[in-house]
């Protein structure tokens, strides 16, 4: 499956506090190459999630999350939240631009070529993964700047012009 290029979107989403009067919430955000659109009416997508992962966790009790379609410029920010071991997700966040989203609440990252704003509506579990499909809920472009972000033969890329 290396052979077959993808697109590469940052899955995000607000983790809420546990108690009212708790600390606040944790934004979580993930890099993700399987990513497709499902249905344009009504509009759906879908991301595959590895199962046990900490959005997988998350999107298990929070149905409200985001979708930033990286452009090629954006590489370091896909990079960054790919890590295997990485630090906290509050510390991954610290420098990137991003606006909070209306209808989720999720980061919605600043260049992006499009964010998409989701409400859960099925889970499948699919081997070691689980296939989240998501209702958009909103959509924006926030940059007509350069191409999309690719990933093909384990590394990011460009579309050639």
């Amino acid at each position: 499956m290396s052979r077959l290029a993808a697109g590469v979107v940052l899955i995000t989403a607000h983790e809420p506090p546990l108690t009212d009067d708790g600390p606040r919430g944790e934004d979580v955000g993930m890099t993700a190459t399987a990513f497709m659109s499902v249905s344009l009416d009504p509009p759906l997508v879908l991301v595959s999630l590895r199962e046990g992962s900490r959005m997988d966790d998350l999107l298990a009790e929070q149905p409200l999350w985001g979708a930033s379609l990286l452009s090629e410029s954006q590489r370091h920010i896909a990079g960054r939240f790919a890590m295997k071991g990485r630090i906290s997700d509050r510390l991954l966040f610290e420098d990137v631009a991003y606006v909070r989203g209306d209808a989720s609440g999720a980061p919605l990252i600043g260049g992006a070529l499009a964010t998409l704003e989701c409400r859960t509506e099925q889970r499948v579990t699919a081997g070691d993964h689980t296939l989240v499909i998501g209702r958009v809920l909103t959509a924006a472009l926030p940059s007509a700047e350069g191409g999309p972000l690719t990933y093909f033969r384990g590394r990011y890329r460009q579309l050639g012009a």
